[in-house]
């Protein structure tokens, strides 16, 4: 797979970013939830989303799953193709960040090579990582899709947390125990950082 477009120049926008971000009363960044599959990362993205979208904020989800529907359609789940899929997205997620859009992207992204990769594509303070934390049986317990199932009897291959490692962050932005609290604690504790350091007004959700 090519790396480098050839013949290729960067259109520069005639709004800025800090146009778009005057324009919508807040300021852009992306919040990556990592953590093992099971641990609520989606459920706690379209949680802060809503809460963001009901507080007047310009928000949208990147989400594992969706982006394997289209953008990322074309990978499958070997080490090689999960670097190649964070890659996509981070990509992605900074045009969102351009835009003037809180991105909030929720993936596995078991690898911490991949999440500084995103993390340097940025300035600094524009990517907030957040680590659900979950304990592995907590999350095979709960099993949404079945996947661990699968996984336990061979259907599945490289399934991380199981087959596939899984690198948990070591200085994250935020830690959420997502095992044990509810979520609406979990955002509660999002928005409070995004408060502190001047991403967001209101800081308490309903």
């Amino acid at each position: 797979m090519s790396k480098v477009s050839m013949n290729v120049h960067w259109q520069q926008t005639q709004v800025s970013r800090q146009e778009r971000e005057k324009q919508n009363a807040h300021r852009s960044c992306i919040i990556w939830l990592t953590g093992l599959s099971g641990a609520g990362k989606s459920t706690l993205a379209q949680a802060l989303d809503q809460y963001l979208f009901q507080h007047g904020m310009r928000s949208f989800v990147l989400d594992g799953d969706n982006v394997r529907h289209g953008l990322c359609g074309d990978l499958g789940f070997s080490n090689q193709d999960r670097v190649e899929n964070i890659r996509r997205v981070g990509e992605v997620a900074k045009l969102f960040l351009d835009a003037g859009v809180v991105v909030i992207a929720a993936f596995i992204s078991p690898f911490k090579q991949d999440r500084a990769r995103v993390r340097a594509l940025v300035a600094e303070k524009d990517f907030v990582e957040v680590y659900c934390q979950c304990p592995l049986e907590v999350c095979e317990q709960r099993d949404v899709k079945g996947l661990y199932k699968k996984a336990r009897s061979g259907f599945i291959a490289e399934f991380t947390g199981l087959t596939s490692p899984y690198e948990a962050p070591e200085s994250p932005e935020i830690v959420v125990n997502t095992g044990e609290h509810a979520i609406e604690e979990c955002v509660n504790e999002i928005i409070d950082y995004l408060t502190r350091v001047g991403y967001v007004k209101d800081h308490k959700a309903n």
